[in-house]
């Protein structure tokens, strides 16, 4: 991205890390030999039966309403920052990941009041990496795409930043450790502070 435009070549060198980032994935865990996590979901499920008709109508309900729902919140989202004057990286880095990531908000939260800790961190981050190396890698592979300065300048030094901070939180100072509620906290307050900072930044004028 430093030259402020990513190619075709750049988005295939994404997808080739993402390839490997896959198959090394898997190779690591076939590796570890016990899947402790899938011993967990196994025992869950067998508590938790459910027929196969049943479930395979609760997936439909519930991708369906997930697409229409995310569609109607970026497009009026959109719509209004449109009207606001605001431009499209605002409205990307705003409304647009907003509405795009309540699904995984919803699926951490879910997990994470479950005790599933792992799959709570492990969506966040498998996440992360998919939309940066498949989806960008995908949408430039087919679309060379300019990169806005401000990106470069202003975002990624948080994103990057913010990155590091979370590190260190479950890292700690003697090895991994569990964070806690005050530590979330201070990630969730740290994004709004972005997001306002991102807002305040800028008038319709600038944008």
């Amino acid at each position: 991205m430093w030259d402020s435009v990513l190619t075709r070549l750049d988005s295939l060198l994404l997808l080739t890390v993402f390839v490997a980032l896959i198959v090394w994935s898997i190779m690591a865990a076939r590796g570890q030999g016990r899947d402790t996590l899938a011993v967990e979901t196994a025992i869950e499920l067998r508590q938790g039966a459910m027929p196969l008709q049943r479930a395979l109508v609760w997936l439909a309900l519930g991708l369906l309403v997930l697409v229409v729902s995310s569609r109607l919140l970026v497009w009026s989202a959109v719509a209004i920052a449109q009207a606001l004057g605001l431009s499209d990286a605002v409205i990307g880095l705003t409304v647009v990941a907003i509405g795009t990531s309540l699904h995984e908000l919803a699926a951490c939260i879910a997990a994470a009041r479950k005790g599933e800790d792992d799959i709570a961190l492990g969506n966040m981050l498998g996440s992360t990496l998919f939309k940066t190396l498949a989806v960008v890698g995908l949408s430039g592979a087919i679309a060379p795409m300019d990169i806005e300065p401000a990106l470069l300048t202003r975002d990624l030094p948080v994103m990057a930043g913010l990155t590091g901070l979370l590190f260190v939180m479950g890292w700690g100072f003697k090895g991994p450790v569990r964070t806690n509620r005050v530590e979330g906290s201070l990630l969730v307050l740290a994004y709004l502070a972005y997001t306002a900072w991102l807002l305040g930044s800028l008038t319709p004028a600038s944008a």
